[in-house]
């Protein structure tokens, strides 16, 4: 039962694309605007992209900057390779950092899948294609990103994440929208 549990919430997360923590600041101005929205299209997109991954990027003129963290190494050589392809990219600084691969680090995410989304009060962000709340967990780390809808909310996945067994540290870095 266990087993079927923990591989169904893999498949989830495999299948689950997220949404970037930053607000949305409006609609872009200009052509450096319509190059980010191209961007973040792009690695919004990308198939494997799930919540334990977060990313971001800065565009200067005809640069991106990659940045932020992945699970799955190939997905900071697809990232790289989508917005290479991108009309109007002259150069990509990819600085994604990609997870260490730790058996120890996976039982953490499961349980932050279980105790987060398993709470009544906020199985809410579980829903629908892009879950706001992302979980990136390096050697026993758990740090939680992304956004929530208010303060108290913020405040019970703190809460939740430091009963999470295993996690040496909790970081909560949810924004509220």
């Amino acid at each position: 039962m266990k087993d079927r549990i923990r591989m169904k919430l893999f498949a989830i997360a495999a299948l689950a694309v997220t949404a970037f923590a930053q607000p949305n600041p409006g609609p872009p101005a200009g052509a450096a605007g319509k190059l980010s929205e191209q961007v973040r299209h792009e690695l919004v997109m990308m198939p494997y992209y799930g919540i334990f991954d977060q990313l971001a990027f800065q565009v200067d003129g005809d640069k991106v900057t990659l940045l932020g963290e992945v699970y799955r190494p190939t997905l900071k050589s697809e990232a790289e390779r989508r917005v290479k392809s991108l009309a109007g990219v002259a150069e990509v600084d990819n600085q994604i950092r990609v997870l260490p691969v730790s058996p120890f680090d996976d039982q953490i995410r499961l349980a932050s899948i279980r105790t987060i989304y398993g709470n009544p009060a906020l199985s809410r962000y579980s829903l629908g294609a892009q879950p706001p709340i992302r979980f990136i967990v390096e050697n026993g780390t758990l740090t939680l990103k992304g956004s929530v809808m208010n303060a108290m909310d913020r405040n019970l996945a703190g809460i939740l994440a430091h009963s999470i067994p295993g996690a040496f540290e909790v970081r909560n870095e949810l924004v509220v929208n």
